[in-house]
């Protein structure tokens, strides 16, 4: 009788300590990648030949005209003032590691990185920071970010006889990995693909990496091709009045522009064979055919959706589907990638839809609409981002008719 009264004791106290375990789990502050080298401390200014002002994206621009012109309409531009950003990183408690992202150099941050309380990296010690400016903060990815490093000014085209001694960048898809191969590979992570990781998504779609998040190590920078897509070639002056050579625009479009997401997408509706004589039926087809990664990539929050409509000659729904092309993840109490149907690269997704020929009221069209989605409307409100600008736009819309008069 002791023995299974003690029996029970160890059963019950187990239970309760995985109890305790797993309600903590579903409460504790969200960790959701590993701080690696490469980005655990923001980029340090301190062997700054030039006066610090020259950090400035304003100071650059002085001769860099052009260049500074398509920065300052870039996301890069707004990556710590954009108004979806800082509420989402303040919902998700503000942690200071995104800012070595979103405002990479050291002379942006308030706080000096002097160390850390734990293994993981994730609670820095900090002190104030006699060198930040609020200013320079405020450009967010400002061009310092990618062009400089270790006291040196970095370029495609070496110059150590330019006004500012410029080193030759050996790959410029480098820069790119510092914050878009973000690691996941924690115990308690069980994703394919981290958040910001697209170089893992580019890697598993050349058929290069299959593993889990985290296992992920870059073998050819050049292969990414991020600069290729993300910075379209242009032949002109790097400085009023230079000689032409191969540049490269700073724009850095994405999921933010409507042209981008379209030029990344062949998508075609048409009719096709039905399952009986009087039905008729209709596929749309959507293609990832510009984009190296997933589309959408990035944040697990943008989403393509698909609706397919019967309409009457009145224009209402005799049918309608509705389909989702997101990442579907469980954040607690494990992360855990529960489905994913987004589009990979050169893989065409097909919807259908079918419906009698001759239903009454009589089928007059039929209708595709594709929209994309920077954010879901259930993570809008739940986080209070009381948007100024649609979280979603239209990428694809037709409609065939089938009867006259509608």
């Amino acid at each position: 009788m002791a023995m299974t009264r003690k029996r029970g004791l160890i059963v019950g106290a187990g239970i309760a300590i995985v109890a305790v375990f797993l309600g903590w789990r579903l409460v504790r502050p969200m960790d959701i990648f590993v701080v690696t080298k490469n980005f655990e401390r923001p980029i340090d200014t301190g062997k700054l030949a030039p006066p610090p002002e020259a950090l400035s994206a304003s100071a650059c621009g002085a001769c860099h005209q052009a260049i500074y012109a398509e920065w300052k309409t870039s996301i890069h531009s707004r990556a710590w003032t954009d108004p979806y950003f800082r509420v989402d990183w303040k919902f998700d408690g503000a942690q200071q590691i995104c800012k070595n992202c979103h405002i990479p150099l050291d002379r942006q941050q308030e706080h000096k990185v002097l160390g850390f309380r734990d293994a993981e990296k994730l609670k820095p010690i900090l002190a104030d920071n006699p060198d930040f400016d609020p200013k320079l903060q405020h450009e967010g990815v400002t061009c310092a970010a990618c062009h400089f490093k270790d006291g040196k000014i970095l370029g495609v085209h070496g110059d150590l006889d330019a006004p500012h001694p410029v080193e030759k960048l050996a790959d410029a898809n480098e820069i790119c990995l510092r914050c878009h191969i973000v690691q996941g590979a924690r115990w308690d992570t069980f994703y394919r693909y981290p958040p910001c990781g697209t170089a893992a998504e580019i890697e598993a779609g050349a058929g290069r990496w299959q593993g889990r998040s985290g296992e992920l190590t870059v073998r050819n920078a050049s292969e990414l091709g991020c600069v290729q897509c993300h910075m379209p070639a242009v032949e002109r002056a790097l400085v009023e009045g230079g000689r032409i050579r191969h540049a490269r625009r700073h724009l850095w479009r994405g999921g933010h522009d409507p042209a981008m997401v379209k030029q990344g997408l062949d998508i075609r509706f048409a009719e096709t064979g039905a399952d009986a004589a009087d039905r008729r039926a209709f596929a749309l087809t959507l293609t990832n055919v510009g984009a190296a990664h997933f589309l959408p990539t990035g944040t697990p929050d943008r989403y393509l959706s698909v609706r397919l409509r019967v309409l009457d000659r009145d224009g209402h729904a005799l049918e309608e589907q509705r389909h989702s092309l997101k990442r579907t993840t469980m954040w607690r109490p494990f992360i855990v990638d529960l489905w994913d149907t987004r589009l990979p690269r050169g893989q065409p997704r097909t919807y259908r839809i079918e419906f009698p020929a001759a239903s009454k009221p009589a089928p007059a069209a039929v209708e595709a609409v594709v929209r994309y989605h920077l954010l879901d409307e259930a993570r809008r409100a739940r986080i209070g981002y009381a948007n100024a600008e649609p979280i979603a736009y239209e990428v694809f819309r037709s409609r065939i008719a089938l009867a006259r008069g509608l």
